[in-house]
């Protein structure tokens, strides 16, 4: 079982900054590959970014590249989505995800357990 808290998020003007944490417990969190996901109003929840289990590989939907960076701190059992240059459309609700397994995924139904999700609001 993986407990997943996310936090971080907030109303931002476009243009700024934010990084997400994912708080992880239990000790599937470090058996699991993880993702962010986001859901805006009136959306289907969509992939944001993913990464392996040990950290190595990354991956990233076309509108956030060169902007987001998902990373892992397995000691801590946290996970980070650090958002640069933010953009209205990038208003969502945001989820982090675990996955069992080592490789990550960008279909919602690939994963296990999922947080409560963070709100962020970007202003234009």
């Amino acid at each position: 079982q993986v407990q997943l808290v996310e936090s971080g998020g907030g109303l931002v003007q476009a243009g700024g900054s934010l990084r997400l944490s994912c708080a992880g417990s239990g000790r599937t969190f470090s058996n699991s590959a993880m993702g962010w996901f986001r859901q805006a109003p009136g959306k289907e929840r969509e992939f944001v970014a993913g990464i392996t289990r040990g950290g190595v590989s990354t991956d990233y939907t076309d509108s956030v590249k060169g902007r987001f960076t998902i990373s892992r701190d397995n000691a801590k059992t946290t996970l980070y989505l650090r958002m640069n240059s933010l953009k209205p459309e990038d208003t969502a609700v945001y989820y982090c995800a675990a996955k069992i397994g080592p490789l990550s995924g960008r279909r919602a139904n690939d994963y296990d357990y999922w947080g409560q999700g963070t709100r962020v609001t970007v202003s234009s």
